[in-house]
Formats: C-alpha cells, sequence, structure tokens
C-alpha cells in the first residue's frame, strides 16, 4: 500500500502509482475541490477505475477529516489552535475552499457506467482498495426481483406493476422479510454488486431490489448504469437525489449516446394499436358487469397500488378518444416510402394537442393511463400487453417537461424542443395492428401506419439539465474521448479541468502500422465505392491471412458494420481465404444475437489457450460487443486489424437529421457558443469507434501487440490526428506490404523474449487455472497455468545442481561466455517448488485436480535424464569456450530445504483443515466475508481489513479457536500486532515470540549464523576450480547422474574459513548486544542494500542501531566488511566523523588474535562484494 498526497488530499494506493496515474488522480481532485466539471482520457490498461476510485474517495475522507479538526477545535475552544497548528497534523492538509461543516454534508458520490457487467468491474476494483465506503448498487427488478412469479413475466412495465401490487398487499414474502434485514450488519457494511445483491436475497429470503433502495439512503458511493441518470423518469422512479453530489460518468463514450437517446422516441401504430386495445378490453369487462347488475352506478374502481382512487367510464372512454385521435393525427400526413416528414421540435405540440393532449391536460391524462396500466397488469388470467399505455404515459412526462405560467408557456416549449426534430415516417415493421370490428376503431387501422419519432440531436440537453439539478460536478472518463475538443462541444457544459493522459507501455510494446495496400499491390479501402469491388475483397483476404502467419495467439479483425463483415466473409469463402485463414487460426464470429456471443467468444478463448493450436482469429464489428467492454488481454489480443473506418449509415433519417442540426446551429454563431459542423460530427463518429477498438490490444503494464490499420485513408494526416494520442507517436507508414511483416516479425520476436508469457498447456496437463488479479494494470487479470508435470519435474531435478542452472544470454547484456547463473531462474524454480502456506494459497489450489501428482509421475524418469544431459553438455560447451573447468559450489542446504518442504505441506495441511472447520462454524456470509478479507489481506498487506472481518470471530467463546487460528495466515511483520488484538478480544494471545515477526529468509539466516559450534556453511571454493568432499552424497545431488562424481572432488582449501567465522563472530555480537528484533532489522536492512545496492537506506539503519550507546559504536567500525567497494571510502569517512578518530580499514572486523593471524595466512580475497559471499545461500531464494 503505497500513501502519496496529492493537491494536498492523501492518497492511499494499492501500489506505487505511476506517472500518469498521478496526474490522473490529481485531475479527479482537482475536480472536486474546485466544484468543476472535468473530461479525462485516460488509456486502457493505465489504471483508471482504479485511480478514479481511490481519488475520490480519499477526497471525502479529507473532507471528513477537515470536519473533524474543526469539531475539535471547536470542543477544546481554541481556535488558536488551528491557526499555529498545521493541518497536517490533524490528519490532512489545507482544505477546500468549500468544505462542509457538518458529516451529512459530505457529498455523495454517484458513479456511472454503461451496464452492469461494467459496474461489477469498478466493484471488484473496489475490492482492492483500502477504502471501505457505505455503498449501493441500483438495478431494476429485471436484475434484481427474485420472485419467480413476477420475474417470469415478459413485460418489464408488467414486472413493475405487478411487484407493486404485491407490496400493496404484502402477498410478497421477500418484501415482507425486508424491513427486518436492511439492517443487517453483514450486508450493510459490505460491497456488494448486483449478483452478491441477489445471492443474499436468495439466502435470506428477502427482496434485493428494496434493499438496493434502502441502502441508498445511507450510501457514501452509488453505482448506476447511465440511464437512471440521464432518463428524467428513470431518476424519478429510483428517487436519485442529485443536489450536491459528485456525478462520475466512466465509460463516458457512450454518454453522448444515452443522453440523446433517453430523451427521444419512437410511436409506432403498434404501441398505440395495443394502447387502444388495453383500454377496450377495461370497456368490454365493465359493459359485463353491468349486465350483470354487479354496478349500480357509472363508477368503475380501478384500484392501482391501494390507493383508493376511482376512474368513472366516462375517463376510460375518452382515454380511448385520445388514443384514437392521436393514431388518426399522425396518420394523416401522407408520407413517401422513401423519406419521411421532418417538422421543428415545436412542432410535438401542435400534434398533439389534435388529441386534446396539452399542458392543461397532461396530469389527468397521465394519471389515468398509470392507474389503467397498472390495473390490468394486476389482473390473473390477463395478457395484454400494455407497453403502449406505458410509452405514451412516458412520452407526456418528456414532452410536457417544466411548470411554467400561460404568459410563459410559449417561451418554455421553445426552451423544451430546441434541440429536438420531430420526424413522420412510414412504418416497415412486421409490428401490424390486428383488424378490429370495433366501431370505435379508426379506419387508419386498415391502411399502413406513420411512425412519431421525436429526436433529441444535443447531449448537451441532458447534461444541462444534470447541472440545473445542482450537482457539486461532473467527471467524464474514459479511454476512448479523442477528440477532446469536439467532445466536450457537444456537451454544452464547461469543463474547466481536460486531460489526454500518456500510457504506462514501452515503445517495445506497442507496433501500429498503416497497411495502404495488401500483398498484390491492390489498395485497401471500405470507402462505400470501394468496399465490395471483387479486387479488394481479396486484397484484404490475402492481407489479413498473412497477418495471422506472423501474429502469434489471438488475433482481432474489426469491420466497420455486419453487413459489410457478412458479405466479406461470403466472398473469402467462396475464394478460399476464409480457408486460408482457418487453417492457421480458427474463424470465430461475433453474433448479431447476444444470446449466442458467449458460446463463440468461450470458444475463441479456448481456442487459443489450446497449445495444439497457433491460436484463433475473431471478426467483430466496431460499436458491436466485442468492441466496447470484452478484455483481450495478452495472447488473446495480441494483434488488432482495423478493416476500415466505420461511419455511421449515411442515409438513416436520423443521421441526415443530426448532420442538418449541427450545420443549423453552427450558421447561428450563438455567442460563447461553438457547435461542430455536420460532417465534423460524422467524421468523429467513425474515429472514436476506430478507437475503442484499438484499445482492445494493451490491457495492462506488461501487455504488448500490434494494431494493423488497413484502409488507405489512414495515410491522411488529418486522420491520423484523430486516433488517440498514446498510439500517434508509435505510427508506421510503409510503402510496400512486404516491409510490414518483417518488422511485425521482428517486433514479436523481441515482445517475447523481454516478455515470455507461461507456455500453453492441453487439457490433460493442465490441473486448473487460476486468474489472480494484476495489482499493477488496475483491475484487470491476468490468467496463469500451472505448468506441465514434465517441465515442473525437470526443474526439481535442476534445483539440486544450482551453479549448473543457466540461461542463454540476451544480445544485449554484453556478457562473457555461452551462458552464466541465473538467480531469477533459481528464484522461478523455487516459486513453483512452494506449497500453499495459507488460507488463501490453499482456496487458490483447491480448485486444481487431485491427480496431479499422479499424472507427473508418468515420464519421470525420461525427463529427468533429458533435463541432466542438457545440463551436462551446456556445462560442457561453457567449459571449452572459457579454456578450463567451471568451479561447483555446494551449499549446505540440501537437508534443511527437505525438511521445509515437509514443514510446508504440514501447513498447507493445517490449512485446509482450519478452512474446512471455520465453514462448518460460522454462516456461509461471515464465512465469505472473512475469506474476502483474507484476499484483500494478500494482496494489499493491509490488516486493519482483516482485523475488522474477524471480529465476529470474537463474539461467541465457541470461536475464539477460530481467531487465534487466523494468526497463521498473518504476515510476520503483523504478528505482534494481531497477537495483541486477539489477547485484547478474547483474553488469550496466540502465541506470539519475538522471532515470529522475521521473514523466513531472516530466520533462515539466523538459523545458519547462530550455530556457532559446527561448521556453517560447505563454501568448497578453489582457485584452480577442482575440490573434493568425501562427506557429500552426490548421487543424492543429482539423482544418479554421471556428471559429478566422488573423483572429481578434493579436499577444501581453507581460505574461506577464516571469513565465515569473522561474519559469525560478528552476528553473535550484534545479537548480543542489540537483541531479537533489532538484529532482524540489521539483517533485513543489508538484505535490502545487497538487493537495491541504495547505500543511504542502509546506512541511516545502521547508523541509528550502532549509536544508541557509545560501547557499539566498535559494531559500527566492524560492519564496514559489508560495505562494497564502491561505498567504502564514503563509509569511512562517515565513521571516522562518527568515532572521532581515524580508523585505519573500516573493512577489517577486530576479532581474536587466533583469528586475524589465521585470516592473514589466507589469500587475497577477490573483488567481490563480501555481502555477496555472506548471503550466498539466500542468493537463491
Amino acid at each position: 500500500m503505497s500513501l502519496l498526497t496529492l493537491n494536498g488530499v492523501t492518497v492511499n494506493f494499492p501500489f506505487p502509482p505511476y506517472d500518469c496515474q498521478k496526474d490522473y488522480m490529481s485531475k479527479v481532485i482537482e475536480c472536486l475541490q474546485k466544484k468543476v466539471n472535468g473530461v479525462l482520457e485516460s488509456p486502457t490498461g493505465t489504471g483508471k477505475t482504479l485511480c478514479l476510485l481511490c481519488a475520490t474517495l480519499a477526497w471525502r475522507e479529507h473532507c471528513k477529516d477537515t470536519i473533524s479538526a474543526q469539531k475539535i477545535a471547536e470542543r477544546l475552544g481554541s481556535e488558536e489552535m488551528l491557526l499555529t497548528t498545521p493541518l497536517s497534523s490533524w490528519g490532512m492538509a489545507a482544505t477546500d475552499v468549500d468544505t462542509p461543516t457538518n458529516y451529512t454534508d459530505v457529498p455523495k458520490i454517484i458513479y456511472a457506467s454503461r451496464t452492469h457487467s461494467q459496474l461489477a468491474q469498478v466493484i471488484s476494483e473496489l475490492k482492492n482498495t483500502s477504502y471501505r465506503p457505505k455503498m449501493c448498487v441500483l438495478g431494476s427488478r429485471e436484475q434484481l426481483c427474485i420472485n419467480q412469479e413476477v420475474i417470469c413475466q415478459e413485460s418489464n412495465h408488467v414486472k413493475v406493476h405487478m411487484c407493486r401490487g404485491k407490496v400493496s398487499t404484502r402477498s410478497c414474502v421477500y418484501y415482507n422479510n425486508f424491513e427486518e434485514k436492511n439492517t443487517d450488519r453483514d450486508l450493510v457494511n459490505s460491497i456488494l454488486d448486483v449478483e452478491d445483491l441477489v445471492k443474499f436475497g436468495n439466502k435470506q429470503r428477502v427482496c434485493p431490489y428494496y434493499l438496493s433502495r434502502s441502502l441508498k439512503q445511507q450510501a457514501d458511493v452509488i453505482f448506476m448504469p447511465y440511464n437512471y441518470l440521464l432518463d428524467p423518469k428513470s431518476r424519478r422512479a429510483h428517487n436519485i437525489e442529485l443536489n450536491g453530489a459528485v456525478v462520475i460518468f466512466d465509460e463516458a463514450h457512450n454518454v453522448e449516446k444515452t443522453c440523446e437517446e433517453s430523451t427521444s422516441f419512437d410511436l409506432t401504430p403498434y404501441d398505440v394499436a395495443s394502447a387502444i386495445n388495453a383500454v377496450d378490453r377495461l370497456l368490454v369487462e365493465q359493459a359485463k358487469n353491468v349486465s350483470h347488475g354487479d354496478s349500480v352506478t357509472e363508477d368503475f374502481s380501478v384500484d392501482s397500488l391501494n390507493s383508493g382512487w376511482k376512474m368513472e367510464i366516462t375517463t376510460i372512454a375518452k382515454i380511448k378518444q385520445i388514443l384514437l385521435d392521436l393514431e388518426a393525427a399522425i396518420d394523416s400526413y401522407d408520407v413517401p416510402n422513401d423519406r419521411g416528414i421532418t417538422k421543428p421540435g415545436i412542432f410535438i405540440y401542435e400534434l398533439l394537442e389534435r388529441a386534446h393532449l396539452t399542458y392543461s391536460s397532461k396530469t389527468a391524462v397521465h394519471e389515468a393511463l398509470e392507474q389503467i396500466s397498472g390495473y390490468i397488469a394486476g389482473q390473473p388470467g390477463i395478457f395484454l400487453n400494455t407497453g403502449g399505455l406505458q410509452k405514451l404515459a412516458d412520452i407526456i412526462q418528456l414532452v410536457f417537461c417544466g411548470e411554467s405560467s400561460e404568459k410563459d408557456r410559449q417561451q418554455q416549449m421553445q426552451s423544451n424542443t430546441a434541440h429536438f426534430k420531430v420526424h413522420i415516417h412510414r412504418d416497415t415493421s412486421y409490428n401490424k395492428k390486428k383488424q378490429s370490428t370495433d366501431v370505435w376503431s379508426s379506419s387508419s387501422s386498415k391502411k399502413q401506419g406513420n411512425i412519431l419519432s421525436y429526436w433529441c440531436f444535443s447531449p448537451g440537453f441532458s447534461m444541462r439539465d444534470l447541472v440545473n439539478q445542482g450537482v457539486r460536478c461532473i467527471i467524464l472518463t474514459s479511454g476512448t474521448l479523442s477528440p477532446l475538443a469536439s467532445f466536450t462541444s457537444e456537451m454544452r457544459i464547461d469543463f474547466p479541468v481536460s486531460l489526454e493522459n500518456s500510457h504506462v507501455i514501452e515503445r517495445d510494446q506497442i507496433f501500429v502500422s498503416v497497411i495502404d495496400q495488401g500483398p498484390d499491390g491492390v489498395q485497401l479501402s471500405s470507402a462505400f465505392d470501394r468496399r465490395f469491388v471483387p479486387e479488394n475483397m481479396a486484397s484484404l483476404g490475402n492481407t489479413v491471412a498473412n497477418l495471422s502467419r506472423v501474429v502469434p495467439h489471438g488475433l482481432l479483425v474489426f469491420f466497420p458494420s455486419f453487413p459489410l463483415m457478412e458479405k466479406t466473409l461470403d466472398f473469402w469463402r467462396a475464394n478460399g481465404h476464409a480457408d486460408r485463414i482457418d487453417t492457421i487460426k480458427p474463424i470465430f464470429v461475433e453474433p448479431k444475437r447476444k444470446g449466442s456471443f458467449t458460446e463463440v467468444i468461450d470458444g475463441y478463448y479456448n481456442k487459443v489457450n489450446d497449445p495444439a493450436s497457433k491460436g484463433g482469429t475473431f471478426f467483430a464489428v466496431c460499436r458491436g460487443k466485442a468492441s466496447e467492454g470484452l478484455d483481450f488481454a495478452d495472447t488473446f489480443g495480441r494483434g488488432v486489424v482495423i478493416t476500415g473506418l466505420p461511419y455511421p449509415p449515411k442515409m438513416d433519417p436520423r443521421v441526415i437529421l443530426k448532420m442538418q442540426f449541427l450545420d443549423e446551429m453552427s450558421k447561428k454563431n450563438t455567442p460563447g457558443l461553438k457547435y461542430l459542423s455536420g460532417q465534423q460530427w460524422y467524421k468523429q463518429q467513425a474515429f472514436r469507434a476506430v478507437n475503442q477498438a484499438i484499445g482492445r490490444v494493451i490491457r495492462h503494464r506488461e501487455d504488448y501487440g500490434a494494431i494493423f490499420l488497413c484502409d488507405q485513408r489512414f495515410k491522411n494526416p488529418d486522420a491520423r490526428a484523430q486516433l488517440p494520442s498514446w498510439v500517434r507517436p508509435y505510427m508506421r507508414l510503409y510503402d510496400n506490404f512486404g516491409n510490414v511483416v518483417r518488422d511485425v516479425s521482428q517486433f514479436f520476436r523481441v515482445a517475447q523474449k523481454m516478455r515470455p508469457m507461461v507456455a500453453k498447456m492441453s487439457a490433460a496437463e493442465t490441473c486448473g487455472t487460476v486468474c489472480l488479479p494484476n495489482t499493477q494494470s488496475s483491475g484487470f487479470t491476468s490468467c496463469s497455468s500451472s505448468q506441465s508435470s514434465h517441465t515442473k519435474k525437470a526443474k526439481v531435478l535442476e534445483a539440486h545442481l544450482p551453479s549448473l542452472k543457466r540461461r542463454r544470454l540476451n544480445e544485449h547484456t554484453g556478457a562473457h561466455g555461452m551462458a552464466r547463473v541465473c538467480f531469477e531462474y533459481e528464484c522461478e524454480v523455487q516459486e513453483s517448488q512452494r506449497r500453499p502456506v495459507n488460507l488463501l494459497d490453499a482456496l487458490e489450489q483447491d480448485d486444481h485436480c487431485s491427480g496431479e501428482d499422479n499424472d507427473a509421475a508418468v515420464g519421470e524418469e525420461k525427463a529427468n535424464r533429458l533435463s541432466t544431459l542438457s545440463l551436462q553438455y551446456e556445462k560442457r560447451m561453457d567449459d571449452e569456450l572459457r579454456g578450463g573447468k567451471r568451479k561447483i559450489k555446494l551449499v549446505q542446504e540440501q537437508k534443511m530445504s527437505r525438511a521445509d518442504d515437509v514443514s510446508e505441506e504440514g501447513k498447507a495441511t493445517k490449512a485446509k483443515t482450519f478452512l474446512v472447520e471455520m465453514k462448518k462454524s460460522l454462516s456461509q456470509v461471515s464465512f465469505d466475508h472473512i475469506v474476502q478479507a483474507l484476499q484483500v489481506y494478500k494482496k494489499t498487506d493491509i490488516l486493519d481489513v482483516l482485523l475488522t472481518e474477524t471480529a465476529v470471530l470474537s463474539e461467541d467463546a465457541n470461536t475464539h479457536r477460530l481467531l487465534r487460528g487466523m494468526y497463521q495466515f498473518v504476515r510476520p511483520h503483523h504478528k505482534k500486532r494481531f497477537d495483541e488484538k486477539c489477547q485484547e478480544l478474547t483474553g488469550q494471545g496466540c502465541g506470539y515470540k519475538p522471532d515470529h515477526s522475521l521473514a523466513k529468509d531472516r530466520r533462515t539466516i539466523l538459523t545458519l549464523h547462530n550455530t556457532t559450534d559446527r561448521p556453517t556453511t560447505l563454501d568448497l571454493t578453489s582457485s584452480s576450480g577442482t575440490s573434493t568432499c568425501s562427506q557429500m552424497n552426490t548421487e543424492q545431488l543429482n539423482k544418479g547422474g554421471l556428471h559429478l562424481s566422488q573423483q572429481g572432488l578434493s579436499e577444501p582449501q581453507t581460505g574461506s574459513a577464516p571469513k565465515s567465522e569473522v561474519h559469525t563472530t560478528f552476528l553473535a555480537d550484534v545479537k548480543k548486544a542489540l537483541g531479537e528484533e533489532k538484529s532482524a532489522q540489521l539483517f533485513q536492512a543489508i538484505y535490502s542494500y545487497k538487493k537495491t545496492d541504495n547505500y543511504e537506506n542502509l546506512v541511516t539503519i545502521v547508523v541509528s542501531l550502532f549509536t544508541e550507546r557509545d560501547e557499539d559504536l566498535r559494531l559500527l567500525v566492524r560492519f564496514g566488511m559489508f560495505i562494497r567497494p564502491h561505498h567504502k571510502t564514503q563509509y569511512k569517512q562517515m565513521v571516522d566523523a562518527l568515532v572521532g578518530e581515524a580508523v585505519s580499514a573500516a573493512d577489517v572486523p577486530a576479532v581474536s588474535e587466533d583469528q586475524q593471524r589465521q585470516a592473514s595466512l589466507s589469500p587475497t580475497l577477490k573483488t567481490q562484494s563480501k555481502i555477496s559471499s555472506f548471503f550466498s545461500s539466500s542468493q537463491r531464494k
């Protein structure tokens, strides 16, 4: 966990942030502090969501700290305290200009994204932070209702009315439990997404929908989809209070479209007809009641939501007359088949007035429509589509928004419709109204009807509505908002803060090329006059086929539209191009229907993961599902091919009218307002879709991939200027296709060497896949599969001979010889051998199949033999090149490592046993919370999270043992604190000892150097390179290999013995003088110095330890033996100054005369750092 201060706000970040992340968080905090709007672009893979959450929540905490400081000062009655004491001493920095004075005034955060699945990813990121705000996620009954009778209804508005009816009559068992469970501590203090809420509801038999609404009242952060905020009727339905709130739109590249669609409608003939039929049904039912004498008056009770409101039969008749008049008014226009009739927005009032819908009648008509819809939806056995009634009710609310006097009404209508157009066009759908013999039915039902469209062409209409609600600020952020100037001009509100962030990747991680012609030299273009030319389609097919050969693993190919993709694929199948691609990388095609998408994408993922294949090709569409929210990290998206510019369909009426509207507004030259031209908007839409598709290729800090822009129009400088800022510096233009293949091949060769991936495995070799969050990529996950059994067994063999393990050197290292010792490889070996030592490791490995060991035994002997021969050959080659034999260094750690393996195995078994016991003793919710807290603790290293969730174990004496059992999972540096907390809560500690606070490798060091009564190392190194030791069992070391024999060893020389004794004596003196804890601190500092060569950090700790007492200064002098040569002069000068006299050789330890005499006989030490020999064993950890 990393603490940093930005604009006076302390932000707790899960890891040291990149510069671009600091820039991003600074801009977020600037928006919050200054109460101004911001538009922030940060490429995918830069941790945008994590930065957004941490910065926003840190600012809220800062506000609370400010209030606390003020209240403390007021209570103490001393204003001077705040004036004389810096605010940083209160846990905060400078306050905002408009700081809230009460905790209830701290602004709520409203976090909106496009879909619930994207919100689930955001909430997952929130769990990775140290912040635990009260939160809720809003959803509809469609997502949250668990009443089977309600969710089986097809129509959403029927679900709404049925739910309301059950709630009003208390006939829903889930709602009846709601009041009892809505204060549940596990619920209120948990971070739950929609899926978690539904699971909780099913388990506790309580309504998730009303739980989410209840949690909203006290939530600090409220998550919701866009339309809940931007659609006025949805905002009213969910009772979303915006005054003073911070509104964040994540994935904001879709906000423009959502703003326009939320305030637009299309009223079809089928909608009106279904509304008339629903009212007809009500009238027929009333006629039956009258004929049976059930009604003694003209009153007909339509009881909706138990309101007791009564509707007269004449009112129902008037509603039907309004519907008929509206149908007649819409159909009265003779519309040409190829184009419709367009009117100014204010024309909507004139049209609706012909159906007696005005500001004066809007309230009564709207209430009547709602009552009728509710009554019909609540009647058992009645299956009527009331969608038309509901749509008309929504239209009345949208069109007749705002209240004004008669005098100002015209101005109100002008303002409401300034950004709208009315378009009447022919209905070409198959939803025709059924013929009716009712005398009330109009003649228009016998002919094809017209569609009434009321379209909004400015997203600024919705944005200004949000501002008028009194929000504190609006932040729009996404990975693809470029170009920002045109984007902000569409919003019609000011954005004083803006950011176009850089990426976290290096130059060698991305390859971007414009391919203007295929292998056959034909120009590539998806322009309208070229896209279906056979030569162009053939050349594009050859291009994709050739790229599929040089791009490893997964290749994504994006087309401008579904029709173009389908026709191109048909041509490729007919002419063999598809077969060529499919032979190399099997083709998967994005379906139009959402239902089958999951099956197709899973097939693609499986094919890419299959070690027997060369990957897969996924054909998708710009603006489609694959281009929006899917994660094609690492091998799933090594290359992205853009086959053309996805301009909107130019003949679409809505596109035509949008461009006309923008041209009209541009010509007005309104002071202070600048509009895009229609052509600029049209171009912007194409490039925004391209940029979104390009974003699939780089998904995190260590990812790499290639982007191919296969359209000659990308060569235009204006076109390239529309691409994201992080892509533009890497653009390459080529004269011929051959150079592209050459360079991209080289790019992937280098990338694969520098960033090697775990080898793919077949299903038979894989015991399971563990998906772990990649903290450096903020929320994006990387899946690492377990290694094959043969590979693991070979590494087990090589682990016995660490001095023989070596790796081919890269050309750029400049090292001498064919191979050298590689400690990184050794680290990988030991990591692969590690067993689960805590609950989280046990959980992650628990899903792996149990037959791993049995499968691994197959072919073990062969793997060992091959590995041994390989090592033997490589060693011999290296010896020949060097002109002599390589010295062998054997270290006495074999028995200890074997004992450690047994110990680790016991710990893993203990962890699993404890897991099972805890699961039996706790409720599922409590168990899940503790496991989740452990996972967060593992990622963030924050003990407070674990202490908070495990506090439940202290409430019952029967679970005190479980709390103490958690001690085994606490990291060494937290052991003491956890033991104290356990003592406080249960009255009994966990058996803490000082050495428990030492990491495993430090304890090993202490063990090795405290055993001064016997030889601590077998450092059998000689200058000649020949050694022998009759005590060593070489068959154990090399599993019987012939490359190491007893005859090859000779008696060790004594040169290194005095040095080892010097180290041992010094360590014993340090431990005696400083004690266990401070000795451990010193060893940690030495270890860090060995790794980082940071002299300043080492000296700071050493001086603080050795200068507390005068008698320890001698240890400071002797410590010079661990200082590296290039720091010795500096260290000697410092020691001279501290001791007050000149010290001869700081690296000569003060030991006994016998030892000094013996040391003088040893050969001259080599120029290596002395600390490396002292820690020779730990280098292999």
